[in-house]
């Protein structure tokens, strides 16, 4: 067994566990040292794993987070504004996608959870070195952002909504995100 099987057998082993997992008898079961084992956590940690290390073993830390696609339309002059809409809210802006009528759909990971994020993003966009994602389909665009509760999304889609921002999504753009 090679070490990203391995490790991708340990992931699997966490997760449906109803306990913690001894990183002994992981040792043990994929026939490597201890030490062995220590590393592997450390590089499913580092792939964004949430690996808890206990006295009585591994456990992986759920997260909690729900998540919903807004459809949106604003200018470029607006994107800031959008996200501070978003982040001080309590949201997480994982990534932006659009459906190009001849490229398809694209998507990119934003990871933006704060106002600096964003400002280090919009100081990127206004750099010159590129335009946002949106605006090669006429402004329209998709986010899925994060939050701890459903009541913190409603919250950011009623102030999308209210900014003018938020769009009703089609038929056939549900049916393609729930894929």
């Amino acid at each position: 067994m090679t070490g990203p099987e391995r490790r991708t057998a340990i992931i699997n082993q966490i997760k449906t566990s109803s306990a913690p997992v001894p990183g002994k008898a992981l040792a043990a079961q994929y026939e490597v040292s201890r030490q062995v084992i220590v590393q592997d956590i450390a590089l499913i940690r580092a792939a964004g794993h949430d690996i808890i290390s206990t006295n009585r073993g591994y456990i992986l830390h759920e997260s909690h987070l729900v998540e919903r696609i807004f459809k949106v339309k604003h200018t470029d002059d607006q994107v800031e504004d959008e996200l501070y809409t978003i982040v001080d809210l309590g949201g997480r802006v994982r990534n932006v996608m659009v459906n190009h009528r001849v490229y398809g759909h694209m998507e990119a990971p934003l990871n933006i959870n704060s106002r600096r994020n964003a400002v280090e993003f919009i100081d990127d966009i206004r750099s010159g070195k590129s335009t946002p994602l949106k605006n090669i389909t006429s402004d329209y665009h998709y986010h899925v952002v994060e939050a701890d509760s459903e009541n913190t999304l409603d919250m950011i889609q009623e102030a999308l909504e209210e900014k003018g921002f938020l769009l009703e999504q089609e038929e056939w753009e549900k049916e393609l995100f729930a894929k």
